[in-house]
């Protein structure tokens, strides 16, 4: 089934922002007698620090700079949790973090910066807040909501922890704060799509979908697909599922998924001498890879989904889900680096999570989501951040990076090569994991021709292609090169 992706997304460098912890606004003025913990208070202690969607609005001009023209917000919807997955009102924003008019304001400032927004869907399941879960608790079996949930006896124990006496309705992972919605009842469907539609009317660019492996159910999906598109074409529909998902990805779903294929592979290869792999990710073991173990990967990836999916897949390295990536590469940095470069020069939207381009680091959460220090910059790590705007920059530049062809060219001793191609335009892409230079002969597609002329446009160096290739470049230690065959780069506006 042919089927084709966002354009924009193609185009995309993703942020992801946890939003109580991103940044409070002082132009947002809370009811009196609200407490939130000091900005900066260690993520185990859990609670809310107040981060709020005006926040992100007064950060825009960061975020711009940075080179980011996509966010992706954890939820926002009303919820006892400062993650906000427990959502009891789809229908409205959290208060603490401004409302629908903060939502309101921060979607008309992205837009206006041509910058798009993705909110998080939980569609899975609601909490025991949820205003029709509430009605059953009141009402007991008399409620007319008692189908949209799986109850299996009576009275409910919500709040149950007791092994010998557990609640007795279905929850995601048996947690009693999460009910399942039962989906096959015509209510919950209708309710659900309507919530996906309101908000798609409202604005916003697309939905990050939680955990929906869980709803099985294919034609739900189909639904929900056809609701979105029918509300905004361009919209961008994205799962979190943590392999490969050939079936979700056919056309009748998702645009893509968020790409923890990619963040295994990045990580085995770049970080291989200081990968923390006792550290398994959504369950997955991280493993370290040669140079053919990535070309391997690499191709296996490429070869199961269209070209539309992957160029529109969430290139992600982490996430609130799992440890910062500096953590999981034992605080190498060059590998923070390389994995972030690789991100911005292979196919599909890069996704940065907030506060690893400064250095932020923690292991698993809670850990990983600690407050964004505006408080104080002297802990950011600057080098980091410059490298991470020279490497977005690199990308939105150069068209070619973003929506050209990929072709693996080069793999061995360290070095693992590919060349992007989008018409007459080229880039050649060598990354060096070795600690010493290498000087490698790199065989060219034939549609290249010889007498190519090739610049560096990230490092030194300038080559033409003789008998189709490239001869001796070198690729620095820890480091990568980008060759361009073409002075004038394609730049995206905005």
């Amino acid at each position: 089934m042919s089927f084709h992706t966002p354009d924009w997304v193609k185009n995309a460098v993703f942020y992801q922002i946890f939003p109580d912890r991103f940044a409070r606004s002082p132009r947002l003025v809370h009811s009196p007698g609200i407490v939130f913990k000091p900005w900066g208070t260690p993520p185990e202690e859990q609670g809310f620090q107040g981060g709020d969607l005006l926040g992100i609005v007064d950060r825009l001009d960061y975020l711009q700079e940075l080179g980011v023209n996509a966010i992706y917000l954890n939820p926002i919807f009303a919820s006892a949790s400062n993650h906000r997955y427990h959502t009891f009102d789809y229908m409205q924003v959290d208060p603490l973090l401004g409302g629908n008019a903060a939502l309101r304001e921060l979607l008309d400032a992205a837009h206006a910066r041509n910058m798009y927004v993705v909110l998080d869907g939980v569609f899975n399941h609601a909490s025991r807040g949820f205003w029709a879960f509430h009605h059953i608790l009141e009402c007991g079996g008399d409620s007319p909501y008692i189908d949209w949930f799986i109850v299996r006896d009576w009275p409910l124990r919500p709040y149950e922890h007791d092994a010998d006496n557990p609640h007795n309705y279905d929850a995601w992972w048996d947690l009693p704060a999460l009910p399942k919605f039962n989906v096959r009842n015509a209510g919950v469907r209708k309710y659900l799509l309507d919530v996906a539609r309101y908000w798609i009317d409202f604005g916003i660019d697309g939905w990050r979908l939680d955990v929906p492996e869980e709803i099985d159910d294919a034609e739900f999906w189909r639904d929900f697909r056809k609701t979105v598109k029918e509300g905004n074409p361009n919209a961008y529909i994205v799962g979190e599922i943590w392999h490969e998902a050939r079936e979700w990805l056919a056309g009748d779903r998702f645009d893509a998924v968020m790409n923890y294929v990619f963040s295994r592979l990045a990580l085995g290869f770049f970080a291989a001498e200081t990968l923390q792999t006792e550290y398994k990710p959504g369950g997955y073991t991280l493993v370290t890879l040669d140079e053919r173990d990535l070309a391997a990967g690499i191709r296996h990836m490429y070869s199961i989904y269209s070209w539309e999916v992957a160029q529109a897949q969430m290139n992600l390295l982490d996430s609130h889900d799992t440890a910062r990536t500096l953590w999981t590469v034992g605080d190498d940095e060059n590998a923070l680096r390389l994995c972030t470069l690789f991100q911005m020069t292979m196919p599909g939207a890069p996704c940065i999570y907030y506060g690893d381009e400064i250095g932020m680091t923690g292991a698993h959460e809670p850990y990983s989501r600690g407050a964004f220090p505006w408080h104080d910059t002297t802990v950011w790590r600057q080098d980091i951040l410059d490298f991470f705007k020279r490497a977005i920059s690199l990308r939105r530049r150069h068209r070619v990076l973003r929506t050209g062809n990929y072709e693996t060219i080069y793999a061995d001793a360290g070095v693992f090569g590919f060349v992007r191609s989008l018409g007459v335009h080229h880039a050649v892409v060598l990354f060096n994991s070795a600690k010493e230079p290498r000087r490698v002969d790199v065989a060219l597609p034939a549609r290249i021709g010889n007498h190519a002329p090739f610049t560096a446009i990230w490092n030194e160096g300038s080559y033409t292609a003789v008998d189709g290739k490239l001869q001796s470049v070198l690729v620095p230690p820890r480091d990568a090169v980008v060759l361009l065959n073409e002075q004038m780069p394609i730049t995206l506006p905005g």
